[in-house]
């Protein structure tokens, strides 16, 4: 009888006629996925060798290195030569700030930041909140309030809605005491890692209260940044409105 683990695979050397099947990397790649959303292996690990995966799948190396190129080009798993291929964590100098795009006018300026609590509260999901996150009526949901500033000057002003079940027992206190990127916290302690985002950009004015938290103008131009975050599955488990100053910093992205 075939292990769980090789019944879904359509092995190399299969042969004949019969329905479509995705490429074999492919499903190799969702086996690999579905094991990192199990928590088989947990961020920072390292995952077994190329070798002992092909024997567990019955395919070839090359189709498992294969699926290890996409994973790792996803940011989902981190290649380190001559150590062995291990999952992705956000505490990983070039992953912890991919989500943050915000850059200097001035090149070769350093970018020190701070993060500052505002507030941190549960409270039932208000009806837009719920939709996005797919909760239900009534869920609880977790809202923090958090300015991020450079250099000490406010540039970023956060309103984060997270799902209350994923998150209990966040607190102000222990996002104060925490000193490494939000996400690494969220993925260190809560065990949710943030896959991907989609993001919509646009203009806006700066009311009052926003005005005198990013210390600007009343009317001052901002630049709005509505981000949903995804974990495994499509699944969405951060929904982020920030307000950008950049009249000394932009917001970069890069297109491929």
């Amino acid at each position: 009888m075939p292990s769980p683990t090789s019944a879904s695979v359509r092995r190399d050397d299969d042969a004949g006629p019969g329905p479509a099947f995705s490429p074999l990397y492919q499903q190799i790649k969702g086996l690999l996925t579905r094991s990192l959303q199990a928590g088989e292996w947990r961020p920072g690990e390292a995952i077994p060798s190329e070798m002992e995966l092909a024997a567990r799948y019955r395919v070839s190396q090359g189709t498992v290195r294969k699926a290890i190129d996409e994973l790792a080009a996803e940011n989902l798993l981190v290649r380190r030569q001559g150590k062995g291929t291990f999952v992705a964590t956000h505490a990983e100098e070039t992953i912890q700030f991919r989500f943050l795009r915000l850059m200097p006018h001035e090149p070769g300026v350093g970018n020190p930041t701070e993060r500052r609590v505002l507030d941190c509260r549960r409270l039932r999901a208000p009806a837009d909140v719920a939709r996005v996150l797919q909760l239900k009526a009534g869920d609880a949901a977790v809202q923090v309030k958090r300015l991020l500033l450079v250099t000490g000057k406010p540039v970023v002003l956060d309103d984060i809605w997270l799902p209350g079940a994923a998150f209990k027992g966040l607190s102000a206190e222990r996002l104060a005491e925490y000193r490494g990127p939000l996400y690494g916290l969220f993925e260190s302690e809560f065990g949710v890692r943030m896959i991907r985002a989609e993001e919509k950009l646009r203009a806006v004015n700066a009311d009052e209260g926003t005005a005198a938290l990013l210390q600007v103008a009343p009317g001052s131009a901002l630049l709005s940044v509505e981000r949903l975050s995804f974990t495994y599955d499509d699944r969405p488990v951060e929904w982020r409105r920030g307000l950008y100053d950049t009249s000394r910093h932009h917001y970069r992205n890069e297109l491929s």
